[in-house]
């Protein structure tokens, strides 16, 4: 009989979640579709996130597998950063979520604007 960690009866939308949860993450999974994109580039498409919580949900991508980060040795150093393979495949899995909110944006949008303050 085989032991099963607690991560075996996870479900997987919690997964899911944990790994693409907060207010940026699917922001920037959209962004870095794109291709590979430095991190100014990223703020700038990103309105309103500061440096340290991009910097952070980056790093939390990247510790997940979900995101490349590439270091040139030039000077000044270049950064750049990219999905992985399993970010393409996460990107993916979140396109018809894209689609369902493009669908209903409209029934959706005074909804959300009264529930934010």
């Amino acid at each position: 009989m085989q032991a099963t960690s607690d991560a075996d009866q996870t479900c997987g939308m919690s997964i899911a979640i944990d790994v693409v949860g907060g207010k940026w993450k699917m922001h920037l999974m959209w962004v870095l579709a794109e291709g590979p994109v430095r991190f100014g580039q990223i703020r700038r498409k990103l309105e309103g996130v500061s440096e340290k919580v991009l910097a952070e949900n980056l790093r939390q991508l990247e510790a997940h597998g979900i995101v490349h980060r590439e270091l040139y040795a030039e000077v000044p150093p270049r950064v750049e950063y990219s999905l992985t393979p399993l970010g393409e495949q996460l990107n993916r899995a979140l396109a018809p979520l894209e689609l369902w909110g493009d669908a209903n944006r409209d029934a959706l949008a005074p909804r959300l604007a009264a529930t934010r303050v």
